[in-house]
């Protein structure tokens, strides 16, 4: 389930069709700060279940964000560690947390008056 960069799609299409995916954000902001290992990001991202983080760790080998390395271990050690590729995406992630940061109190707010009109509904 690769994405194929296309030479002709939109600049934004294309960087989208990599990292569209909300876990692959997740996985992408925790591989920022260096090698992970499965579980650990399994852990770090909490509400992810094995299958599809296995799947979005597939993917985002197949299209060269990530390099999974395999040990030979008992138990088998795989880790996880952006490939420049991947590492290239830095200052996107970094400017969705500026953003979040800047805006969450905000968002929050908004959210708890919504919650507060269903309530009284």
């Amino acid at each position: 389930m690769a994405t194929k960069l296309s030479r002709t799609a939109c600049p934004v299409e294309a960087t989208l069709s990599l990292i569209s995916d909300k876990w692959k954000i997740l996985i992408l902001r925790d591989l920022l700060t260096g090698t992970k290992r499965f579980g650990e990001l399994k852990k770090s991202i909490g509400s992810i279940s094995q299958k599809v983080l296995t799947s979005n760790l597939r993917a985002m080998e197949d299209d060269g964000l990530i390099v999974r390395q395999v040990f030979a271990e008992v138990p088998p050690r795989v880790e996880y560690t952006l490939t420049d590729r991947g590492e290239s995406l830095r200052p996107i992630v970094d400017a969705m947390r500026v953003w979040g940061e800047e805006h969450q109190a905000e968002l929050a707010a908004e959210e708890a008056a919504k919650q507060a009109a269903e309530a009284a509904e």
